[in-house]
């Protein structure tokens, strides 16, 4: 039977996405390196040999597998950039090879934009890549558009500060920021006018959704896209929602902006909306209000 394959699926994206493909009649198989090594969904994009098995019947790869933050490729570079360009390169030549010829729809990030003179940001603003993990994810995107001349079907998708479960990264900043106001512990902000957006989970997996479908058409000719609010959310207005959806009074500590991070994007969403039919749902107060509920819940405060 033939099935989608997703790489990367423990991650945060990863499990919502298999869930939203398996609900719409589409076979899954998962691919992690987070299953242990001799469990049949164990995957290492490093591990050329174990590709051509999980694509025996694969036609297409949703390919999230990588070093997914900025601090994790700050602390192994090298790391960052085998798992993130090569590992890449390695599905590349996996589906080049597979008779099926799978479309791929590559995970990329904002981070790619870097710091932008102009927000909000267009889909088609040029690469400013400040740190080894954007550099990593441009690379790898020129590497998945150049694939379409090998005959593939692919597609760019860049996220934007995801959230919107208990079970990311603790330390990631909206997590954390939750989790600090159900606990009554300080919040710490790097940086308190630093100023994101913040797409909630939910919306990501329909954005992607939307892009898998357009490949399935045979659409070959999507530009690279970001799924964002389009709305600009400062880090010290994201601890006073997490703090008021706690009903906790603000407690924070700051201090200041990592010098390898982006300190501003938000980005202009008419031209994802006008290629997918598609723009995100679900508000910033929302989304922080419904994690802190499940932060609650979980721990039982």
């Amino acid at each position: 039977m033939s099935y989608i394959l997703v790489t990367g699926s423990e991650g945060l994206i990863g499990k919502q996405l298999c869930l939203s493909l398996e609900k719409s009649g589409r076979a899954v198989k998962r691919f992690d390196i987070k299953f242990l090594k001799n469990h049949s969904n164990f995957g290492d994009v490093l591990n050329v040999d174990c590709l051509p098995v999980k694509l025996k019947e694969c036609i297409g790869i949703v390919h999230l597998a990588a070093v997914s933050r900025v601090v994790w490729g700050e602390k192994d570079p090298d790391h960052c950039w085998q798992t993130n360009v090569i590992g890449t390169q390695n599905i590349i030549q996996a589906a080049k090879k597979s008779p099926l010829k799978p479309w791929i729809v590559y995970a990329s990030s904002r981070e790619v934009y870097g710091q932008q003179k102009n927000l909000p940001v267009e889909i088609d603003a040029e690469y400013i890549p400040v740190n080894i993990y954007a550099r990593s994810k441009v690379t790898a995107e020129k590497e998945i558009l150049q694939a379409r001349e090998l005959g593939l079907r692919t597609a760019v998708v860049r996220y934007s500060s995801v959230y919107g479960s208990v079970h990311d990264h603790e330390d990631r900043v909206v997590p954390a920021f939750c989790l600090a106001a159900v606990l009554g512990t300080p919040l710490k902000i790097e940086g308190s006018d630093n100023t994101l957006d913040f797409t909630h989970v939910d919306d990501s997996v329909k954005g992607t959704m939307a892009i898998i479908s357009a490949l399935e058409r045979g659409n070959n000719q999507l530009p690279p896209v970001h799924l964002t609010t389009g709305i600009p959310t400062t880090l010290a207005a994201l601890a006073k929602l997490a703090c008021k959806s706690a009903e906790r009074k603000l407690n924070f500590a700051e201090t200041p902006s990592r010098s390898y991070d982006v300190a501003r994007f938000w980005g202009n969403t008419a031209k994802t909306t006008q290629i997918l039919g598609w723009h995100a749902e679900i508000p910033i107060a929302t989304g922080v209000y419904n994690l802190v509920q499940q932060f609650k819940s979980l721990l039982k405060v």
